[in-house]
């Protein structure tokens, strides 16, 4: 086995502050879904999960700060529970409909 050192991508501090000063204003991932939701531009939460997933692996084999990758798997956590809220509430109304 050869001793392969890969280079990390690190995020400069400038890259770091501009993306925390964007979740201080509010620009979040369920602040953007919220928005796209009411203008009736949807998209289903499946999809939004398989990207911030693909979006973590990237993260994670770049050798993104870990800190960002905790605020992506916090998202991911984020939309599985909407999902399982969803399920939820359709199993309860198809119930209530038999």
């Amino acid at each position: 086995m050869s001793d392969v050192k890969r280079k990390r991508n690190v995020l400069n501090v400038k890259q770091k502050l501009e993306i925390l000063q964007k979740f201080d204003n509010g620009e979040s991932a369920s602040t953007d879904a919220e928005a796209v939701l009411n203008e009736g531009n949807t998209i289903s939460h499946s999809a939004a999960l398989q990207s911030a997933e693909t979006l973590q692996d990237y993260m994670e084999q770049r050798g993104f700060d870990y800190g960002d990758i905790t605020t992506v798997r916090k998202i991911c956590v984020d939309i599985r529970q909407e999902i399982n809220k969803e399920q939820k509430q359709r199993r309860i109304t198809d119930f209530l409909k038999q």
